[in-house]
């Protein structure tokens, strides 16, 4: 018999977290024993998995040690910082998505399909990537290795579930409780807060994140993030300058082939990647493959996927997998 796990969720109540539950049991994940963690204003309720009723229990100090193996997180940058530590020290590996770890030149920062031979078995915090930073990396990736990369421009389509439940409410209810400005009929060139150098929090986590996972730490990065109002998926503009000339039936090729990308690229019949399409889904969908000639070896990328779904909870359970499937854990 395969071995089984006793997995740890915290922050099960959230957007994310409940994705997570879902993503580990359609990926049936060799669960021993699951334990769901959250605020104390949540101990005590319920959430189903495999149709078994699971109690909320609240998240302290003493939750997380053996025989829990496992936890993922999703309950935010400040529970992480206190609590990931903690688990840490008990021998319990913490896959982390929030923010708190992804800097952190410690800290293993991974996409599985991307980098994740950087993981071993003395890792016990994992950082997930921002949302925004997963998706654009696999086909990143995918150009980096066959032709070299020199230049990304991001510009970001992204949408109100990043922003967790508030954001999703306010799209529903025409209200202004989560963005500063009705999302209802606008766009938000502001996602997070501003920096002193103009940017916004997310299009410097976009910069820093791509760089740290490709291991090209002088990467010319530049990110302009908008929120849209769409409900779920992100859409990113990606605009390369890369290494060696190409040709785009090249390219189309080496991204059809790379895991965990999907190519929907038929402009003669009105195909490209939608967010209706990579909802619940765990592959990237690229498409709108075309050269940039205003540049040397430039090419344009269009690039959706779930937010909530391969950019939180499906890559979080893959690093898990990676690692189970790899021994390390």
């Amino acid at each position: 018999m395969s071995k089984t796990y006793n997995v740890a969720v915290c922050g099960a109540t959230g957007v994310v977290g409940r994705k997570m539950l879902q993503v580990l049991e359609e990926h049936d994940f060799p669960i021993n024993q699951l334990t769901l963690f959250a605020s104390k204003r949540s101990a005590g309720k319920k959430l189903d998995y495999k149709g078994e009723q699971l109690t909320i229990q609240e998240l302290t100090e003493e939750s997380l040690k053996p025989p829990i193996e496992i936890a993922l997180f999703s309950a935010g940058g400040d529970a992480s910082k206190h609590f990931a530590p903690i688990a840490a020290a008990n021998g319990v590996v913490v896959i982390d998505n929030s923010s708190a770890w992804r800097m952190d030149p410690e800290v293993p920062l991974v996409v599985p399909e991307v980098n994740g031979t950087v993981l071993t078995s003395d890792e016990k915090i994992i950082a997930n990537p921002n949302c925004s930073t997963i998706q654009s990396v696999l086909p990143l990736a995918a150009l980096q290795e066959a032709f070299g990369l020199k230049r990304v421009v991001y510009n970001t389509y992204q949408a109100v579930s990043g922003a967790g439940q508030a954001g999703l409410d306010d799209l529903k209810n025409h209200t202004t409780h989560k963005f500063p400005y009705s999302i209802n009929d606008n766009v938000l060139p502001q996602i997070d807060v501003f920096l002193e150098n103009g940017y916004t929090k997310e299009e410097e986590k976009m910069i820093n994140e791509t760089r740290k996972i490709l291991a090209l730490p002088d990467l010319r990065v530049t990110a302009t993030a908008v929120r849209v109002p769409v409900a779920n998926g992100h859409g990113i503009s990606i605009n390369a300058e890369l290494e060696q000339d190409f040709d785009i039936s090249n390219v189309k090729e080496v991204l059809a082939n790379y895991p965990g990308i999907t190519l929907v690229d038929d402009p003669a019949h009105d195909r490209y990647p939608l967010q209706t399409d990579a909802n619940d889904t765990d592959d990237v969908l690229v498409g709108r493959i075309r050269r940039d000639d205003s540049v040397p070896n430039g090419v344009n990328l269009w690039v959706v996927a779930d937010n909530i779904r391969k950019g939180a909870a499906s890559n979080t359970i893959q690093i898990a997998e990676d690692m189970v499937r790899r021994e390390l854990i």
